[in-house]
């Protein structure tokens, strides 16, 4: 009798798979995990890779304690003794890789796989993507194949046959997997209480703004947010998306100042009122968007005297809100006289040829609206050009940008007007946010990338407020009316996501944009408020999660029950293998002959007993059982040995 295949050393060609898949689980966590955890695990692995094709002699027990010992400490130092995702994580890959060093046998390898099944969890701690999960279960169903082929060891399986049967498996745990996402009880905050790192992926705008700032994010075709409208979306060059104001001004960057809270919007609405929902991207700090002007404040955001909105907290997750705002307004003209004495300061020193020509504008014509008429008629009459690659600026921006270089994206335009404006007397500020989008037919949505990053001017006017001023549309006029794309000639770098003229590529990024957008609208924002709204519509009311757990218990009971009676069905009603049909065909022979099968009598016990009852049938009865347990438990199910059994069988005649 052969020994169990189980027992067997594992091939190379084994150890190669088995590690490859975990090296693809491990592999996006690479941005995560520091570099010196990555590397270590990557050459743990890469050894006991090189040591199965090359019979190198893995870690003896002393250098393997050794090293976790290593690793442990390497996590304490570097985590500063602070356990949190990072560090599990982390650790956990670390093990990973050191358990491949004694990778010897099935029994390892089924360790590492349970240790690959836990690895797949902790990439959804930091992201949840479309993306990501479409790679992750095709990782799980390689892995589980990986689990049957160790189990079965069958050299005459064909690798895409462990890989249907495992989609085959996890495909029956879907029903029993939507019960559990619908109706498991939904919690706020992030998983875990666990806080993501505020340095990690942040990409959008800043509490502070220089020449460069906005045009370098402006290469960017990220996903600021997207908005779903009610009735017909207003025109892009109406969507001035608000974000943070600049006030204060060192000779070269703009800063955010500290603003006062207000306890609700107070400004004369003049037009058009719009609805809408935003799903905000992430971006680590606490900015929410919305159409300038706001008129509803989301729960949990406030709204500072220069109506900023802001979240109580950084937002670290995707959050989705409802808005209304005015496209036409006029605010109010209540105004601190603090507030506008520091949207009137300037440096002492330093661009002088801009004071001067802000005294000019004065002169001529001392009303605010004379001033802001000529500014903006000095970039509409001048040479000046709207760019992404604007040259670099030296000590004094403002004068090189104005009588020397005259190239700029809109900051540069900016944070000139609003100096030339606090230079003739006029308080003036930059407000910082997005302008337009890009709407996706498929979905019927707005999305608002990175590279629509905006800047543009308010100045105060004393019978009116403050009053918007975008002095790019004077220098571009089809950046405000159609878009980035119409404004930049075609050797600009823009990202293709806005510069997108085949038809079909367009076509298919709105398709994987809409399937994204809902996958994070029905799946992510799938969250206690969506959750008590479906539970409502299916008769359910109220419920609090302990009757919410009830429900799930009873749902989730009812599902197994019917699961295992189908497959207990399946089992009942199936036809036997053949090398089954074949033994069973030699038991009734045997029967028929006085020896039945005792319950429970495995099919060595049984062919001991049939050869002590006569010893003529003992070459025929050895020949067999042989046959039947190498075909049905030994891995060698042949074409070849199945045929021999059946002729054995049908020879054999007690």
């Amino acid at each position: 009798m052969m020994p169990p295949r189980q027992a067997e050393p594992l091939r190379a060609a084994e150890v190669s798979a088995l590690l490859g898949v975990l090296v693809l689980i491990g592999a996006p966590h690479v941005t995560h995990v520091n570099t010196w955890a990555i590397v270590a695990s990557g050459l743990f692995v890469a050894y006991r890779v090189f040591a199965a094709w090359r019979q190198w002699p893995l870690p003896g027990k002393a250098l393997r304690l050794c090293l976790v010992l290593l690793v442990c400490a390497g996590i304490v130092l570097d985590f500063n003794t602070r356990f949190g995702r990072d560090a599990a994580v982390a650790m956990l890959l670390l093990m990973a890789g050191l358990k491949s060093l004694e990778v010897r046998t099935p029994r390892d390898a089924i360790v590492v796989i349970n240790l690959g099944y836990f690895l797949i969890i902790t990439s959804f701690l930091y992201s949840q993507s479309l993306t990501l999960a479409i790679y992750m279960v095709m990782l799980l169903i390689f892995i589980t194949a990986m689990l049957m082929a160790l189990q079965r060891r069958a050299p005459t399986m064909a690798a895409m046959q462990f890989v249907r049967r495992a989609a085959t498996l996890l495909l029956q745990g879907v029903p029993l997997m939507l019960l559990l996402f619908l109706l498991f009880p939904r919690v706020q905050g992030p998983l875990f209480g666990w806080s993501q790192s505020s340095s990690t992926g942040v990409s959008g705008l800043s509490e502070e703004m220089s020449p460069g700032s906005l045009s370098s994010l402006s290469l960017s075709d990220e996903v600021a947010f997207r908005v779903q409208f009610e009735g017909t979306a207003p025109k892009p060059s109406t969507l001035y998306w608000r974000g943070p104001v600049m006030w204060d001004f060192d000779g070269r960057t703009w800063r955010m100042a500290r603003s006062t809270l207000l306890e609700r919007p107070s400004h004369l609405p003049l037009g058009e009122r719009v609805r809408y929902q935003v799903t905000l991207e992430p971006h680590q700090t606490r900015w929410l968007f919305a159409i300038d002007l706001p008129t509803r404040i989301p729960i949990d955001a406030v709204l500072t005297s220069d109506y900023q909105m802001l979240s109580r907290q950084p937002l670290r997750q995707r959050q989705r809100y409802d808005m209304q705002s005015d496209l036409n307004y006029a605010l109010s003209r209540d105004e601190s006289p603090m507030s506008l004495q520091r949207a009137l300061r300037l440096p002492p020193d330093g661009n002088a040829r801009a004071r001067a020509l802000a005294q000019t504008f004065s002169q001529r014509d001392g009303s605010v609206q004379g001033i802001v008429r000529q500014a903006l008629d000095t970039f509409r009459t001048q040479r000046f050009f709207y760019t992404l690659v604007p040259p670099e600026l030296g000590d004094e921006p403002v004068d090189e940008f104005l009588f020397d270089t005259r190239r700029g994206f809109c900051e540069h335009y900016a944070s000139s007007f609003v100096f030339l404006m606090r230079a003739a007397g006029v308080p003036a500020r930059i407000v910082t946010g997005y302008l337009g989008g890009q709407v996706n037919p498929l979905g019927d949505y707005l999305i608002v990338r990175q590279s629509e990053a905006h800047a543009w001017a308010e100045v105060w006017h004393a019978n009116q407020g403050w009053i918007r001023v975008d002095p790019t549309a004077a220098v571009s006029p089809a950046r405000i009316e159609v878009g980035l794309a119409a404004a930049l000639p075609s050797s600009e770098p823009i990202p293709g996501a806005i510069r997108l003229d085949v038809s079909w590529l367009r076509q298919a990024r709105f398709a994987l944009d809409a399937v994204a957008n809902g996958w994070n609208q029905w799946v992510l924002g799938y969250g206690k408020d969506r959750q008590t709204r479906l539970l409502s519509r299916l008769g359910m009311g109220k419920v609090n999660w302990q009757q919410l757990t009830l429900i799930l218990m009873l749902c989730t009971a009812v599902a197994t029950a019917l699961l295992s009676l189908s497959l207990l069905r399946e089992i009942h009603f199936r036809r036997p293998a053949a090398e089954v049909r074949h033994y069973r065909r030699f038991q009734r022979k045997l029967r028929s002959a006085g020896i039945a099968t005792r319950s429970g009598e495995a099919p060595l016990a049984y062919a001991e007993r049939a050869m002590a009852a006569n010893q003529t049938w003992a070459p025929a009865i050895a020949t067999i059982t042989t046959l039947y347990l190498e075909i049905r438990y030994g891995g060698l199910n042949t074409p070849e040995r199945r045929a021999r059994l059946e002729r054995a069988v049908r020879r054999f005649r007690p």
